[in-house]
């Protein structure tokens, strides 16, 4: 019940980032095959590991080449925030549905097939907002880093973005601190989760 939507947040996830980056001038990831709904593609398999038991995770980056770009830091960033971005639209899209099924499929009392597509649908919905706000933390190679380093200037940037794949150890402490993390990206993806609920709850108000 978590595999499939840890593999859907993902390759929606990474799909935004090339189909974004090929659309501001950028074809390396569609050149690479990378604008594409197959998860296998995006798969990174500690990253879903992660997203399986621990509620947080990443894909397997999709290439950028940011000389490709007219504004090499603005498009960046634009591309940076795009994963996100579309993690969040889909976590609405998703809570929607779940509050329109909720009542069909038995709601608290659904037992069975229905339990299990009940179950899925949210878990889709909150790994995606988890998703989302996991990957905003200005750390490198995250991409609020991304965001972040393109306020700096020029030489600063370059400098930064140089030493990005230094932040993956940074980020692994991070995550082993249990206490922390939960109590800053954990309190604040439940936090967005709850408000997004409301969307769900919407729903099943329409069709009861």
């Amino acid at each position: 019940m978590r595999i499939i939507p840890a593999l859907l947040c993902i390759t929606v996830h990474e799909l935004a980032h090339g189909y974004v980056a090929y659309r501001l001038g950028d074809p390396t990831a569609k050149e690479m095959g990378r604008l594409t709904l197959n998860p296998i593609k995006h798969i990174d398999i500690v990253g879903v590991l992660m997203m399986i038991f621990v509620g947080f995770g990443w894909a397997k980056p999709v290439p950028v080449d940011m000389r490709n770009f007219k504004n090499p830091k603005r498009h960046m960033a634009i591309t940076a925030l795009a994963g996100p971005v579309s993690n969040i639209i889909l976590a609405v899209v998703v809570f929607f549905i779940y509050g329109l099924i909720f009542a069909p499929l038995g709601g608290q009392y659904a037992t069975g097939v229905a339990y299990i597509a009940l179950q899925m649908v949210f878990r889709a919905a909150a790994l995606s907002v988890a998703l989302a706000v996991f990957n905003l933390l200005p750390i490198p190679p995250l991409d609020g880093s991304k965001v972040l380093f393109s306020l700096l200037p020029e030489s600063s940037y370059y400098k930064l973005m140089r030493y990005e794949r230094y932040g993956m150890i940074i980020l692994i402490l991070l995550v082993m601190q249990e206490t922390i993390f939960l109590a800053t990206v954990g309190r604040a993806s439940h936090e967005l989760q709850n408000f997004f609920f409301g969307i769900a709850q919407f729903a099943y108000d329409l069709v009861n």
